[in-house]
């Protein structure tokens, strides 16, 4: 395991990173992961660490960033946008890309609103990647929904819940800061969340891969409905589908840091299938 910091010259600050080399030899696959939003990502640190080594112990070289205003890296939650989190992560395929040959089989690995992101990312690559996607929401405007309810539960609390709602999406609108949760979210990054989708990437050539993983309680859960749906555009857009359901908590909104080691094994052997076994470096 390596720490370290990337320079981001726009803002004149630094993203923290963790990137987890391939055990065994060369890589037979790189992989950017995209970290939750606000608490989640603190929630998710523990499962994202295992995660990614185990990854790492399959042969892939695995990339952590915490984004701008995120975790270890400079600048405050209330400097973020949508766009500035796109930026951060196109730079972290960069320097992922250059730990390997340039033909390495390149996936970006969301956790929840990172999910969100990984797609955005994906429509901007020259070249198709292969996507992981826990947990994902079904669009960023149902994300946002969520975290501004948290806002909403405050003022039900203090008995202040008249049009709080409608205030806050109207100051976000106008471009303002409001705090939710002890997290300042501007209007930028409320916006460009909002507008994300899980529309599926349009490549003329190669097939990428979907793998798309959800967490149930219960033990036989099947895909909700409106993964079904999602899976289904995915597939008509012509990306090989593996979609599993397992068993395990919700960790990354639980009250005490969980883990789920079903998830951990059903990501590690659905990246692990097709793809080459890794080759011993040579003394």
């Amino acid at each position: 395991m390596q720490a370290f910091y990337i320079d981001r010259p726009g803002d004149g600050g630094q993203r923290f990173c963790i990137y987890y080399p391939a055990q065994g030899g060369r890589a037979r696959g790189q992989i950017l992961h995209l970290h939750p939003f606000a608490e989640e990502l603190n929630k998710t640190r523990r499962m994202s660490a295992l995660q990614a080594r185990a990854f790492a112990a399959a042969g892939f070289d695995v990339l952590q960033i915490d984004l701008l205003g995120c975790g270890d890296s400079s600048g405050d939650f209330g400097d973020a946008s949508w766009q500035a989190w796109i930026d951060d992560g196109l730079a972290g395929i960069e320097w992922l890309r250059l730990q390997a040959d340039p033909s390495t089989p390149l996936c970006l690995w969301g956790l929840r609103a990172g999910s969100l992101l990984a797609v955005e990312l994906a429509r901007r690559l020259s070249e198709p990647a292969d996507l992981l996607l826990m947990q994902a929401p079904a669009s960023g405007k149902v994300l946002l929904q969520q975290f501004l309810r948290l806002k909403l539960a405050a003022g039900l609390m203090d008995g202040d819940n008249k049009g709080l709602m409608t205030a806050l999406r109207q100051s976000l609108a106008a471009g303002e800061t409001v705090e939710i949760a002890g997290y300042r979210l501007s209007g930028a990054l409320a916006q460009g969340l909002e507008a994300a989708t899980m529309l599926p990437p349009t490549w003329c050539d190669g097939a990428p891969r979907l793998a798309w993983l959800e967490l149930s309680g219960q033990l036989g859960a099947e895909l909700t409905p409106v993964a079904s749906q999602t899976l289904a555009r995915w597939q008509q857009a012509g990306y090989r589908i593996d979609a599993r359901c397992v068993l395990g908590p919700a960790f990354w909104q639980t009250s005490e840091i969980e883990i789920a080691p079903q998830l951990i094994e059903a990501a590690t052997a659905m990246l692990g299938q097709s793809l080459p076994q890794p080759t011993a470096t040579p003394p």
